[in-house]
């Protein structure tokens, strides 16, 4: 059984068990989230898809933390002019564990 979810603005294919990197959620102090947004849903070869969400499925993950990634330099130069920029950037995650899909009851 897998799900195609929305989360951090991305969607995401996920099934029981996975761990998953999204972009920074604001979960504060919890410790499990609910995903409400559920695009598709598949369960014993039965797709269901949603227009736009799926009423009735959630999928319930686990927060393991929040993480940055590794910094991603970005250099622009004009040749003859002196002209020289450098930027570093970190992008901000945030790890779950997805536990369980919920569909239907």
């Amino acid at each position: 059984m897998y799900a195609v979810i929305e989360a951090g603005g991305q969607q995401h294919k996920v099934s029981a068990g996975d761990t998953l990197k999204v972009n920074k959620l604001a979960t504060g102090s919890e410790k499990e989230i609910s995903f409400d947004k559920v695009l598709l849903v598949s369960k014993d070869d039965e797709v269901v898809v949603g227009n736009p969400y799926i009423e009735n499925a959630s999928v319930k993950a686990e927060v393991q933390g929040d993480v940055r990634s590794a910094k991603t330099l970005v250099f622009k130069q004009k040749p003859r002019k002196g002209y020289r920029r450098l930027k570093g950037h970190r992008q901000d995650y945030t790890v779950l564990k997805i536990k369980d899909i919920v569909y239907g009851g």
